[in-house]
């Protein structure tokens, strides 16, 4: 499945050689929700409750609040494979008896045979294929992983539903990879919901009823915001929020991301950044990647940055498989972006932008220990 990125990755590397886009700015302290406002069209807004999740942890969660599910649950998925993991939420899904709507993408779950869809089926799960192949989009993929459970409890992040997700990201079962993923309560949850809604609709699907769409509560005090990705041959959603989150750093910019091949606007901001005197800190796949591509052309791009006074650590137990920022004391971006050519040009994305200390510190820490089992390049 991951062979068409690969030849799209060939394919599109060419295009970071000519940003067509790039912040030449820095975001003034306090400013940042106007910015992503008017960069994305998604201003950050109160009362939220986030939690990171680690690895396997997410199944964890997921698991539990599907337990709780009374009405809605909808899933939005790249990869979803038989396996130990499918059949924990099918069965939490089915025991609760919900109305339930499934959106796989036909590239990543490519896997997922006919006994398998029966069942979804028996499960109760409508279940839909994103962009059949040999369409007139084939290469715009649907890269976002999204879970919303009755319209109030939001998951995203790196996962898929998918065994490599189960473990502790220390390579321990092979096949365990290392990811990151968040838990949101509040209004950002009403646009992963809609995020699930075009592309059902696009699928085939019917529109969701009223009550998919709770008003919101405002169960903590995190700011936050969804902000959504399509494909675009000028400039994606993605990589606008990508330099944006850089631009608003002061003090420092922590990033782990799988695919490291961003564009020449990123690149360059984090040159800029790190000669401006903030730390510029950069996480990603070593030697077990599963893309040797990605791996090679990451390569060739860090070194110019290790010139300027970026560091650069490659993850050693596994594959490291997250898709993070943390910027400064209190922002924060979870989802599925990935820092190459496929999600910041050819695939449809998502990510969690947030405000709050408590996240920031904790991707902070995760980043450290992360560090620790990594090797430094210089």
């Amino acid at each position: 499945m991951r062979l068409l990125a690969v030849v799209l990755l060939l394919l599109c590397a060419c295009k970071k050689k000519e940003s067509r886009f790039e912040i030449r700015y820095t975001v003034p302290k306090g400013a940042f929700s106007a910015a992503l406002e008017q960069t994305t069209g998604s201003p950050l807004r109160p009362g939220h409750r986030i939690e990171v999740l680690e690895n396997g942890k997410v199944f964890d969660a997921l698991l539990a609040e599907l337990g709780k599910a009374r009405e809605t649950v909808h899933a939005e998925m790249y990869i979803w494979s038989k396996g130990t993991a499918s059949e924990r939420v099918l069965s939490a899904i089915a025991a609760r008896r919900v109305k339930c709507r499934i959106l796989v993408d036909a590239i990543g779950s490519m896997a997922l045979d006919d006994v398998q869809k029966q069942r979804f089926a028996d499960a109760g799960c409508e279940l839909r294929v994103f962009r059949p192949l040999h369409g007139p989009n084939d290469e715009a993929r649907d890269h976002r992983k999204i879970f919303v459970i009755d319209g109030r409890v939001g998951f995203t992040g790196g996962f898929g539903v998918d065994d490599r997700w189960l473990g502790d990201g220390l390579g321990a079962n092979d096949g365990n990879w290392r990811d990151t993923h968040v838990r949101v309560e509040g209004s950002a949850v009403s646009d992963m919901q809609e995020s699930f809604a075009e592309h059902w609709q696009e699928a085939g699907g019917d529109l969701l009823p009223p009550s998919a769409f709770p008003e919101p509560e405002q169960p903590g005090g995190a700011r936050a915001a969804f902000v959504r990705s399509q494909a675009s041959p000028v400039v994606t959603r993605a990589e606008r929020l990508t330099q944006l989150a850089i631009a608003a750093a002061h003090r420092r910019v922590w990033i782990e991301n799988a695919y490291f091949v961003p564009s020449r606007g990123v690149l360059d901001l984090l040159a800029r950044k790190s000669a401006e005197g903030v730390d510029v800190r950069v996480l990603t796949a070593g030697r077990k990647s599963d893309s040797k591509l990605a791996f090679l052309f990451a390569q060739h791009d860090y070194k110019p940055l290790l010139q300027r006074g970026v560091r650069v650590w490659e993850y050693q137990p596994a594959m490291m498989h997250a898709k993070t920022m943390v910027v400064d004391d209190d922002l924060t971006v979870i989802g599925s972006v990935n820092l190459d050519p496929l999600s910041l040009n050819e695939l449809e994305e998502g990510a969690l932008v947030a405000q709050d200390r408590a996240a920031a510190e904790r991707l902070a820490r995760d980043f450290e220990e992360d560090a620790a089992r990594s090797k430094e390049q210089r």
